[in-house]
């Protein structure tokens, strides 16, 4: 019974199994590992990014500087545009957009990687079933060839098929788990944004005098 277990360990499984099964494995561990990796690059800049917002609601942006040097100066340049005709609210909306446009970028650089874990948490389960289907073929290709349908036939190949499935729902669940619970986080982000955005640019619409500050690039602030 121990040379069983020992037969059919995962080391083993992977080293005998069919080259095809293999790739599949390979693929789905690496997908798995970058998933993680991920998911805590994702979390990190998050945190730094939550963080600015944080001053940036208790002193407003000036008291934010990264975020000081890359909205208010959009903001500045648009409010020094002169456009006869147009009203307060005009002014201040036109204001805002040109901050937002900024904003975007900054929740963009902080969500990077929540499209690659909505493909794998998407793609993995299909890419285990195919694995599945393929070991389950290799068995069936076994007992054909030998007219043995012992379980000492077709072990392997079932073996195999199982091991990709669960290699895909490893890959998988964590990925559906991070992907949910940093969308919400970002959708909150941007909702304390839109608020910040909003009352900074009633502010700057108040008074048209204030200092413009020196820019850096948007990235930067969430690295």
């Amino acid at each position: 019974m121990t040379e069983t277990a020992t037969h059919f360990s995962f080391v083993n499984l992977l080293l005998n199994a069919d080259p095809v099964v293999k790739a599949v494995m390979l693929i789905l561990v690496v997908a798995s590992v970058l998933s993680w990796g991920l998911s805590f690059e994702t979390i990190r800049r998050q945190a730094r990014l939550r963080g600015f917002l944080r001053q940036a609601a208790s002193k407003g942006l000036v008291g934010a500087p990264v975020l000081a040097q890359t909205l208010l100066l959009r903001g500045r340049q648009s409010a020094d545009i002169s456009v006869p005709g147009e009203t307060g609210g005009e002014y201040r909306a036109r204001i805002e957009r040109a901050m937002r446009e900024v904003a975007g970028g900054l929740i963009s650089a902080s969500d990077a990687g929540l499209s690659v874990l909505a493909t794998i948490a998407a793609v993995a389960p299909f890419v285990g079933l195919f694995g599945t289907v393929w070991g389950v073929m290799n068995s069936f290709s076994a007992i054909a060839g030998t007219n043995d349908t012992s379980l000492a036939t077709v072990a392997p190949g079932i073996a195999e098929a199982l091991f990709t499935t669960a290699l895909g729902l490893v890959a998988a669940v964590p990925a559906v788990v991070a992907y949910n619970r940093l969308s919400h986080a970002m959708a909150d982000l941007g909702r304390r944004f839109e608020q910040i955005l909003r009352r900074e640019a009633e502010l700057m619409a108040a008074r048209r005098g204030a200092p413009t500050v020196a820019a850096v690039d948007y990235r930067e602030a969430a690295e």
